[in-house]
Protein backbone atom coordinates (compact mmCIF):
# COMPACT_ATOMS: atom_id res chain seq x y z
CA UNK A 1 0.00 0.00 0.00
CA UNK A 2 2.43 2.52 1.15
CA UNK A 3 6.58 2.97 -0.89
CA UNK A 4 9.25 5.20 0.59
CA UNK A 5 11.61 5.66 -2.21
CA UNK A 6 14.97 7.32 -1.74
CA UNK A 7 13.04 9.98 1.14
CA UNK A 8 15.58 12.59 1.80
CA UNK A 9 15.50 16.30 4.12
CA UNK A 10 17.88 18.17 4.93
CA UNK A 11 17.86 21.78 7.35
CA UNK A 12 20.74 23.76 6.97
CA UNK A 13 23.68 21.00 7.80
CA UNK A 14 21.58 18.33 9.51
CA UNK A 15 20.34 15.57 7.09
CA UNK A 16 17.05 14.97 8.68
CA UNK A 17 16.28 11.65 6.93
CA UNK A 18 18.78 10.00 4.80
CA UNK A 19 17.59 8.36 1.37
CA UNK A 20 15.30 6.14 3.50
CA UNK A 21 13.38 3.66 1.69
CA UNK A 22 10.76 1.20 2.76
CA UNK A 23 7.25 -0.70 1.97
CA UNK A 24 4.27 -0.75 3.93
CA UNK A 25 2.30 -4.05 3.75
CA UNK A 26 -1.74 -3.45 3.97
CA UNK A 27 -3.26 -6.27 6.53
CA UNK A 28 -0.72 -5.47 8.97
CA UNK A 29 0.40 -2.98 11.50
CA UNK A 30 4.07 -2.02 10.85
CA UNK A 31 5.68 -0.06 13.92
CA UNK A 32 8.40 2.53 13.11
CA UNK A 33 10.93 2.67 15.87
CA UNK A 34 14.32 4.69 16.59
CA UNK A 35 15.51 7.28 19.27
CA UNK A 36 14.67 10.36 19.64
CA UNK A 37 16.28 12.67 16.66
CA UNK A 38 16.23 9.74 14.14
CA UNK A 39 13.91 11.24 11.90
CA UNK A 40 11.04 9.69 12.49
CA UNK A 41 8.27 12.69 12.81
CA UNK A 42 9.73 14.43 9.73
CA UNK A 43 9.71 11.30 7.49
CA UNK A 44 5.61 10.92 8.42
CA UNK A 45 4.79 14.88 7.55
CA UNK A 46 6.61 14.08 4.32
CA UNK A 47 4.54 11.29 3.92
CA UNK A 48 1.46 13.09 4.12
CA UNK A 49 2.77 16.52 2.49
CA UNK A 50 3.41 18.49 5.29
CA UNK A 51 7.14 18.76 4.59
CA UNK A 52 8.56 19.11 0.88
CA UNK A 53 10.95 16.22 0.84
CA UNK A 54 14.76 16.88 -0.94
CA UNK A 55 14.53 13.99 -2.93
CA UNK A 56 12.48 11.03 -2.97
CA UNK A 57 8.69 9.97 -3.05
CA UNK A 58 6.23 8.69 -1.59
CA UNK A 59 3.11 6.43 -3.05
CA UNK A 60 -0.17 5.42 -1.98
CA UNK A 61 -0.58 2.20 -4.39
CA UNK A 62 1.48 3.57 -7.14
CA UNK A 63 -0.03 7.35 -6.22
CA UNK A 64 1.90 10.04 -4.80
CA UNK A 65 0.05 11.46 -1.86
CA UNK A 66 0.15 15.15 -3.32
CA UNK A 67 -1.63 13.65 -6.61
CA UNK A 68 -4.39 11.86 -4.57
CA UNK A 69 -8.01 13.24 -5.55
CA UNK A 70 -9.73 12.56 -1.98
CA UNK A 71 -6.43 12.51 0.85
CA UNK A 72 -8.82 11.71 3.88
CA UNK A 73 -10.64 9.49 2.31
CA UNK A 74 -7.62 7.06 1.77
CA UNK A 75 -4.90 8.06 4.50
CA UNK A 76 -6.07 8.92 7.95
CA UNK A 77 -3.22 10.61 10.09
CA UNK A 78 -2.16 12.02 13.83
CA UNK A 79 1.08 13.68 13.78
CA UNK A 80 0.18 16.08 16.60
CA UNK A 81 -2.66 15.09 18.91
CA UNK A 82 -2.71 19.23 20.51
CA UNK A 83 -3.57 20.64 16.83
CA UNK A 84 -6.93 21.53 17.67
CA UNK A 85 -8.95 24.43 18.44
CA UNK A 86 -9.27 24.29 22.57
CA UNK A 87 -12.32 26.17 22.38
CA UNK A 88 -14.55 24.05 19.79
CA UNK A 89 -16.26 21.08 21.41
CA UNK A 90 -15.36 17.87 20.37
CA UNK A 91 -18.49 17.46 18.16
CA UNK A 92 -17.70 21.00 16.43
CA UNK A 93 -14.18 20.07 16.06
CA UNK A 94 -14.80 17.03 14.22
CA UNK A 95 -17.93 18.79 11.89
CA UNK A 96 -14.76 21.34 10.92
CA UNK A 97 -12.35 19.08 9.72
CA UNK A 98 -15.15 17.32 8.14
CA UNK A 99 -16.50 20.40 6.02
CA UNK A 100 -12.48 20.94 5.04
CA UNK A 101 -12.58 17.63 3.89
CA UNK A 102 -15.50 17.52 2.27
CA UNK A 103 -16.67 14.55 4.73
CA UNK A 104 -20.37 14.09 4.97
CA UNK A 105 -21.38 15.29 8.73
CA UNK A 106 -22.67 12.59 9.48
CA UNK A 107 -19.46 10.45 9.80
CA UNK A 108 -18.74 13.14 12.88
CA UNK A 109 -21.25 10.57 15.61
CA UNK A 110 -19.58 7.63 14.33
CA UNK A 111 -16.30 8.38 15.14
CA UNK A 112 -16.56 9.68 18.24
CA UNK A 113 -18.29 6.50 19.19
CA UNK A 114 -15.43 4.48 17.77
CA UNK A 115 -13.24 6.64 20.22
CA UNK A 116 -15.17 6.36 22.99
CA UNK A 117 -15.73 9.71 22.97
CA UNK A 118 -19.59 10.29 22.71
CA UNK A 119 -20.16 11.07 25.94
CA UNK A 120 -17.71 14.16 25.62
CA UNK A 121 -18.91 15.42 22.63
CA UNK A 122 -20.19 18.47 24.03
CA UNK A 123 -16.91 19.00 25.94
CA UNK A 124 -14.64 21.73 24.71
CA UNK A 125 -11.09 19.96 23.59
CA UNK A 126 -9.07 22.77 25.47
CA UNK A 127 -10.25 20.88 28.88
CA UNK A 128 -9.07 17.57 27.79
CA UNK A 129 -6.82 15.75 29.19
CA UNK A 130 -4.00 14.66 26.62
CA UNK A 131 -5.37 11.05 26.58
CA UNK A 132 -8.77 12.48 25.19
CA UNK A 133 -6.96 14.73 23.04
CA UNK A 134 -5.45 11.53 21.35
CA UNK A 135 -8.69 10.19 21.04
CA UNK A 136 -10.30 13.02 19.54
CA UNK A 137 -7.09 13.22 16.76
CA UNK A 138 -7.81 9.85 16.24
CA UNK A 139 -11.53 10.31 15.15
CA UNK A 140 -10.37 12.99 12.81
CA UNK A 141 -8.03 10.76 11.20
CA UNK A 142 -11.18 8.30 10.88
CA UNK A 143 -13.57 10.43 9.76
CA UNK A 144 -12.51 9.45 6.05
CA UNK A 145 -13.33 5.91 6.51
CA UNK A 146 -9.70 5.57 5.56
CA UNK A 147 -7.77 2.50 4.12
CA UNK A 148 -4.48 3.65 5.60
CA UNK A 149 -3.58 5.05 9.23
CA UNK A 150 -0.38 6.98 9.92
CA UNK A 151 -0.01 7.91 13.61
CA UNK A 152 3.33 8.88 15.57
CA UNK A 153 3.02 8.26 19.16
CA UNK A 154 -0.51 7.60 19.49
CA UNK A 155 -0.01 6.20 23.03
CA UNK A 156 1.44 9.18 24.30
CA UNK A 157 -0.95 10.04 27.20
CA UNK A 158 -3.14 7.06 27.40
CA UNK A 159 -3.72 4.97 30.31
CA UNK A 160 -3.53 1.23 30.59
CA UNK A 161 -7.24 0.60 29.43
CA UNK A 162 -6.44 3.08 26.76
CA UNK A 163 -3.09 1.87 25.51
CA UNK A 164 -5.20 -1.86 25.13
CA UNK A 165 -7.99 -0.17 23.64
CA UNK A 166 -6.22 1.50 21.05
CA UNK A 167 -3.89 -1.55 20.87
CA UNK A 168 -7.04 -3.67 20.02
CA UNK A 169 -8.91 -0.92 17.79
CA UNK A 170 -5.58 -0.93 15.35
CA UNK A 171 -4.95 -4.42 15.70
CA UNK A 172 -8.58 -4.94 14.48
CA UNK A 173 -8.52 -2.38 11.65
CA UNK A 174 -5.23 -4.11 10.16
CA UNK A 175 -7.01 -7.27 10.50
CA UNK A 176 -10.07 -5.80 8.18
CA UNK A 177 -7.46 -4.74 5.23
CA UNK A 178 -6.16 -1.49 6.84
CA UNK A 179 -2.58 -0.55 6.54
CA UNK A 180 -1.61 0.66 9.76
CA UNK A 181 1.72 2.90 9.96
CA UNK A 182 2.99 3.92 13.48
CA UNK A 183 5.56 5.41 15.58
CA UNK A 184 6.13 4.63 19.35
CA UNK A 185 8.66 4.64 22.04
CA UNK A 186 6.65 2.13 23.78
CA UNK A 187 8.36 -1.15 22.19
CA UNK A 188 7.19 -3.64 24.97
CA UNK A 189 3.65 -2.47 23.98
CA UNK A 190 4.19 -2.25 19.89
CA UNK A 191 6.21 -5.49 20.18
CA UNK A 192 1.91 -7.03 21.32
CA UNK A 193 0.41 -6.01 17.98
CA UNK A 194 2.98 -5.13 15.24
CA UNK A 195 3.66 -7.58 12.45
CA UNK A 196 6.74 -5.55 11.22
CA UNK A 197 9.20 -2.96 12.41
CA UNK A 198 10.77 -0.16 10.38
CA UNK A 199 13.78 1.09 12.28
CA UNK A 200 15.66 4.02 11.40
CA UNK A 201 18.89 6.01 13.31
CA UNK A 202 20.13 9.67 12.13
CA UNK A 203 17.73 9.48 9.35
CA UNK A 204 18.71 5.93 8.02
CA UNK A 205 17.27 2.54 7.56
CA UNK A 206 18.47 0.17 9.41
CA UNK A 207 16.13 -3.00 9.32
CA UNK A 208 12.88 -3.58 7.52
CA UNK A 209 11.86 -6.90 8.67
CA UNK A 210 8.52 -8.49 10.18
CA UNK A 211 8.43 -8.13 13.63
CA UNK A 212 9.90 -12.19 14.16
CA UNK A 213 12.61 -11.88 12.25
CA UNK A 214 13.98 -8.79 14.46
CA UNK A 215 13.42 -11.07 17.83
CA UNK A 216 14.89 -13.88 16.26
CA UNK A 217 18.27 -11.86 16.56
CA UNK A 218 17.31 -11.79 20.24
CA UNK A 219 20.19 -13.59 22.11
CA UNK A 220 18.93 -16.63 23.88
CA UNK A 221 21.18 -17.73 27.19
CA UNK A 222 20.39 -20.32 29.80
CA UNK A 223 21.46 -19.72 33.49
CA UNK A 224 22.31 -22.79 35.61
CA UNK A 225 23.79 -22.97 39.13
CA UNK A 226 24.92 -26.61 40.13
CA UNK A 227 27.21 -27.59 42.79
CA UNK A 228 29.23 -29.87 39.74
CA UNK A 229 30.33 -26.62 37.94
CA UNK A 230 33.51 -28.11 36.74
CA UNK A 231 31.75 -31.60 35.24
CA UNK A 232 29.28 -29.82 33.52
CA UNK A 233 31.52 -27.12 32.06
CA UNK A 234 33.05 -30.16 30.40
CA UNK A 235 30.17 -31.93 29.16
CA UNK A 236 28.49 -28.86 27.36
CA UNK A 237 31.84 -27.48 25.77
CA UNK A 238 31.94 -30.98 24.36
CA UNK A 239 28.49 -30.33 22.82
CA UNK A 240 29.85 -26.67 21.27
CA UNK A 241 28.15 -24.54 23.76
CA UNK A 242 29.70 -21.40 24.94
CA UNK A 243 30.31 -21.20 29.01
CA UNK A 244 30.77 -18.15 31.17
CA UNK A 245 31.09 -18.07 34.99
CA UNK A 246 29.15 -15.40 36.82
CA UNK A 247 29.34 -15.88 40.23
CA UNK A 248 27.80 -18.86 41.62
CA UNK A 249 26.03 -19.43 37.62
CA UNK A 250 26.78 -20.59 34.42
CA UNK A 251 25.89 -18.65 31.33
CA UNK A 252 25.56 -20.81 28.92
CA UNK A 253 24.75 -19.67 25.28
CA UNK A 254 24.33 -22.04 21.93
CA UNK A 255 22.10 -24.70 23.40
CA UNK A 256 18.63 -24.90 24.92
CA UNK A 257 17.44 -25.35 28.43
CA UNK A 258 16.32 -28.83 26.92
CA UNK A 259 19.69 -29.62 25.95
CA UNK A 260 20.89 -28.38 29.35
CA UNK A 261 18.76 -30.55 31.12
CA UNK A 262 19.04 -33.80 28.98
CA UNK A 263 23.20 -33.76 29.86
CA UNK A 264 23.28 -33.17 33.16
CA UNK A 265 20.11 -35.79 33.86
CA UNK A 266 22.30 -38.30 32.18
CA UNK A 267 25.29 -37.70 33.78
CA UNK A 268 23.63 -37.33 37.24
CA UNK A 269 24.34 -33.70 37.30
CA UNK A 270 22.81 -31.74 40.06
CA UNK A 271 21.07 -28.50 38.82
CA UNK A 272 19.60 -26.25 41.34
CA UNK A 273 18.02 -23.63 38.77
CA UNK A 274 18.04 -24.23 34.90
CA UNK A 275 16.36 -20.83 33.53
CA UNK A 276 16.42 -19.83 29.74
CA UNK A 277 16.08 -16.14 29.16
CA UNK A 278 16.83 -13.66 26.18
CA UNK A 279 16.97 -10.13 25.43
CA UNK A 280 13.87 -7.94 25.43
CA UNK A 281 13.30 -6.38 21.91
CA UNK A 282 13.71 -3.15 23.77
CA UNK A 283 17.21 -3.90 24.71
CA UNK A 284 17.61 -5.45 20.79
CA UNK A 285 16.40 -2.31 19.13
CA UNK A 286 18.74 -0.31 21.79
CA UNK A 287 21.42 -2.24 20.10
CA UNK A 288 20.66 -1.57 16.68
CA UNK A 289 20.47 2.12 17.20
CA UNK A 290 22.97 2.91 19.74
CA UNK A 291 25.41 3.99 17.25
CA UNK A 292 23.06 6.69 15.45
CA UNK A 293 21.38 7.56 18.27
CA UNK A 294 21.80 11.64 18.91
CA UNK A 295 20.90 11.80 22.33
CA UNK A 296 22.80 9.33 25.05
CA UNK A 297 22.93 9.51 28.99
CA UNK A 298 26.32 9.59 29.69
Amino acid sequence: MITVENLTKTYGNRRAVDNLSFEVQPGRVTGFVGPNGAGKSTAMRMMVGLNRPDAGKIRYGGVEYTDLSHPARLVGSVLDARVMHPGRSARNHLRAMAAVAGIPATRVETVLHAVGLETAATQRAGGFSLGMRQRLALAGALLGDPEVLLLDEPANGLDPDGIRWLRTYLRNFADRGGTVFVSSHLISELAMFADDLVVIGGGKLLAAQPLHDITALNDVHVVVETPEPAELITLLSADSAAVETVGRHLMIRGTTRARVSQLAFDNRIQLTELTETAKSLEDTLLDMTNASAEFAAA
